[in-house]
C-alpha cells in the first residue's frame, strides 16, 4: 500500500528520536549559582576545614547553601540566587584572606544517568553566561631586549670558538651591541663572521684610545619583524593556554600593533585565568659562573625554594623555554615532582654545544615571571595608587652536567605536584616571547547573561507559538503534524548542538529563530504541493506521496543553497558571526531530518496503509 515505511526505516527515525531526546534533556536542568574557591598559588591546597570555614561565615550571613563538597583540590558551594552568589563571594573571600581565590560559578546540575551516558548541556557564550574579558599588551621593549641577549650570547659563543679575544658584548640603548677588541686584526674576523652568519645587524667600525670597537646595530626593517613575532607568538601561546584551560568557544585576537583581546566564556575566576595567560613561566638554561669570571659577566641569583642560598651565573643565556617542544609533569626517583623536557632542534643543538665541554660543571635553570605590583606614590600633588612592572628571577634547578645533554632532560627542584603540572602546561602551550601586562578587565556576571538567555528565550517562544498558531489555523490536521515536527526539530538542534559541544550565543538564538522558520517552508511546500494534486482530483493516498515527492527538490536546492553560506560565514567570520553559523548549519540538517523524514513518517503513522476520503489540509476538504 501507498504511504507506508518499512521498518526499518521507522526505527532509525525512533532512535534518532529516542537519542535526541536523551542528549536534549539536560539542558532542562539550569546550572546552579555557585561560589568556587581555589589555592592562589598552585601549591595551595583546598580541604574540608577551609570549607567549613567558608560555610560559617555564610552561615553568619543568613545566605542558603543548597550543597557544597570538595573537588579534588577545590571546593564548590551551590547557592540558590544570583543575589547570595554576589553577596557570597567578597564575604568568603574576606573570611579566608589572600591564600585562597574566591570565584563566582556556575555548577552544572545535570542528574548523575545522564551524565553517565556522557550528555550534558549546551555550553553558553560570553553573552550569555557571562566570563571574562581581557585586554592585554605586549612589552615590545623587552621583546627586543630579550632577542639581543639571546644574539649576544650565540655572537660571543661563536667568537669563543673561532678563538677571536674580545670583550664586552653589552647591550647597549636597547638596539644595539657593542664588542671591544685589542687590535684591528681581530676586530676584522670578528667583522667577518658577525658579517656572514647574523645579517640583521648593520655593522659600524670606530676606534679610540688604542681600543677598536665593532657595534652591531638592529635595522629598523629587523626591530618591526622581531615585534612582529613577539605579537603572533604571544597570540599562538595564549590560544594553546586557552586551549589547555579547556574554555569554551573563546575568543583571541590582536588589536592594533601591541594588543591582544581574550574572552573566556564561563571563566569567573580572573585569578586563576590571568595567573594562567599572562604567566611568562619562561626558562632561561645558564652555566654556573667559574671562580675566576669577571663580576661583568656574571649574574648571581637566588634559589626559589630557598631565598637563602643563592648561586652565581654566566650571563650568555643557552638557551630559552622558546626552544621547548613538549614538558610533561612526572616524579622523580625520591617520588618528588619533575618536569621532563624536550627541546626542539634547535635548542637540543644549543644544549649540546654547551655542555659537551663542560662535563662536571654545573647548569642552572632559572624561572622568569613578570608581574605587576599596585603601589601608592604622588603623582600631580596627590596620592595614588600606579601599577609598577616587575620581574622575579630564580633558579629552580642546578645540577652537575654528568655528559652532554641533546633534546631531552629534566627539571627537578620543584615545590608541588601543582607547581610541576602549571610549569609543564606553560611550556607545552608555549612560552611567550615577550612579557604582557593586562591593560583592562571586565567580568561580565551570570546574572547579566541570564537576563540575555531570558530575552532569548522570549523571543523563540513568541516566534514559535505565532509559528504554531499560523500552520494549525492554515493547515488544520496537517498543520498540527507540522507542529509536532517543529518541536522535534527542535529537540533534535539542541541535542546535536550539546553532542558536539557548540556553544550558544546570543547570535545563534538568532539562528535557532531562522531555523524555525526554514523548516516552516518545508512544510508549507510539502502542504501546498498535496493541495494541488487534491484539486487536480488525485487519490489522497497518491497526493500524499506526490506531495512529498515532487516537493522534495524544491526544498533541497534551497537548504543547501543555505548551508553553503552558513558554512562560508563560519570559515570566514569570528565571534558572534561564528555563533549564528553553527546554528544555522545544525537546524539546516536537522530541518531537513524533521521535515522530510519524520512528518512523513507520523503522516504515514495517521494516514498510510488505509483507504481514505478526505484530507484535514485546509481549505475545501477534498474528496478521493
Amino acid at each position: 500500500m501507498l504511504n507506508k515505511y518499512p521498518l526499518w526505516k521507522n526505527l532509525i527515525i525512533v532512535c534518532a528520536l529516542v537519542i535526541g531526546f536523551i542528549y536534549a534533556l539536560p539542558n532542562f536542568f539550569p546550572d546552579d549559582y555557585a561560589i568556587q574557591i581555589t589555592g592562589a598559588r598552585g601549591g595551595t591546597e583546598v580541604d574540608q576545614r577551609v570549607l567549613d570555614r567558608a560555610l560559617g561565615k555564610l552561615d553568619e550571613l543568613n545566605i542558603e547553601v543548597k550543597s557544597s563538597e570538595v573537588e579534588q583540590r577545590d571546593a564548590l558551594i551551590r547557592l540558590t540566587s544570583s543575589e547570595d552568589q554576589l553577596r557570597a563571594r567578597p564575604a568568603v573571600q574576606d573570611a579566608l584572606g589572600d591564600r585562597y581565590l574566591v570565584a563566582l560559578n556556575m555548577a552544572p546540575s545535570t542528574p548523575d544517568w545522564l551524565q553517565s551516558l556522557g550528555a550534558g548541556p549546551m555550553k553558553l557564550g560570553l553573552d550569555l553566561r557571562g566570563g571574562v574579558h581581557f585586554l592585554l599588551e605586549v612589552d615590545m621593549e623587552t621583546a627586543l631586549n630579550q632577542r639581543l641577549e639571546a644574539l649576544s650570547g650565540q655572537i660571543k659563543r661563536d667568537l669563543r670558538e673561532e678563538r677571536v679575544r674580545y670583550r664586552g658584548g653589552d647591550i647597549e640603548d636597547g638596539r644595539n651591541i657593542v664588542l671591544s677588541f685589542r687590535d684591528e686584526e681581530a676586530r676584522a674576523e670578528a667583522f667577518s663572521l658577525i658579517r656572514d652568519q647574523y645579517n640583521q645587524f648593520l655593522l659600524d667600525e670606530t676606534s679610540e684610545e688604542g681600543q677598536f670597537f665593532l657595534t652591531l646595530s638592529l635595522s629598523e626593517a629587523e626591530v618591526k619583524s622581531i615585534q612582529e613575532y613577539a605579537l603572533e607568538q604571544n597570540l599562538t601561546t595564549i590560544r594553546n593556554r586557552v586551549n589547555e584551560l579547556g574554555v569554551a568557544e573563546p575568543l583571541v585576537q590582536r588589536q592594533g600593533t601591541d594588543r591582544i583581546i581574550v574572552e573566556l566564556p564561563g571563566v569567573q575566576d580572573t585569578a586563576q585565568a590571568k595567573r594562567v595567560l599572562g604567566s611568562t613561566a619562561n626558562l632561561e638554561f645558564r652555566m654556573e659562573a667559574r671562580q675566576d669570571a669577571s663580576s661583568s659577566e656574571t649574574e648571581e641569583y637566588q634559589f626559589r625554594d630557598n631565598p637563602q642560598r643563592s648561586a652565581r651565573l654566566e650571563r650568555d643565556v643557552i638557551a630559552t623555554g622558546n626552544n621547548v617542544a613538549n614538558a610533561q609533569q612526572a616524579f622523580d626517583e625520591a617520588g618528588q615532582p619533575q618536569v621532563n623536557i624536550t627541546m626542539d632542534s634547535v635548542g637540543g643543538d644549543l644544549m649540546n654545544r654547551a655542555t659537551r665541554n663542560s662535563i662536571g660543571r654545573r647548569m642552572a635553570v632559572l624561572f622568569i615571571e613578570y608581574g605587576t605590583e599596585t603601589e601608592t606614590r604622588e603623582v600631580d600633588g596627590q596620592m595614588q595608587e600606579v601599577e609598577r612592572r616587575t620581574v622575579d628571577k630564580g633558579i629552580i634547578s642546578l645540577a652537575t652536567v654528568q655528559s652532554a645533554l641533546g633534546s631531552s632532560f629534566r627539571i627537578t627542584g620543584l615545590d608541588s605536584i601543582p607547581e610541576a603540572s602549571e610549569l609543564a602546561l606553560l611550556l607545552r602551550a608555549g612560552a611567550l616571547a615577550a612579557p604582557m601586562y593586562f591593560v583592562q578587565e571586565r567580568t561580565i556576571g551570570p546574572s547579566l547573561g541570564q537576563k540575555n538567555i531570558d530575552a532569548g528565550l522570549m523571543s523563540v517562544i513568541f516566534g514559535f507559538a505565532l509559528v504554531l498558531l499560523y500552520m494549525l489555523v492554515f493547515y488544520r490536521g496537517f498543520g498540527l503534524i507540522a507542529n509536532v515536527g517543529l518541536v522535534l526539530n527542535l529537540m533534535l538542534l539542541i541535542a546535536c548542538m550539546s553532542i558536539l559541544s557548540a556553544t550558544l550565543t546570543l547570535p545563534g538564538i538568532a539562528g535557532i529563530v531562522l531555523t524555525v522558520g526554514m523548516a516552516v517552508d518545508a512544510n508549507v511546500l510539502i502542504f501546498e504541493r498535496i493541495k494541488e494534486e487534491l484539486r487536480a482530483g488525485v487519490p489522497p493516498q497518491l497526493a500524499i506521496n506526490s506531495g512529498y515527492g515532487r516537493a522534495f527538490v524544491s526544498i533541497f536546492d534551497a537548504n543547501i543553497t543555505t548551508l553553503l553560506v552558513a558554512v562560508i560565514l563560519f570559515a570566514m567570520g569570528s565571534g558572534p558571526v561564528k555563533g549564528f553559523a553553527v546554528t544555522l548549519c545544525i537546524g539546516i540538517l536537522t530541518s531537513m531530518f524533521s521535515g522530510l523524514m519524520v512528518s512523513r513518517s507520523i503522516v504515514n503513522l495517521v494516514y498510510g496503509g488505509r483507504r481514505i476520503e478526505k484530507l484535514s489540509i485546509g481549505g475545501k476538504l477534498s474528496n478521493g
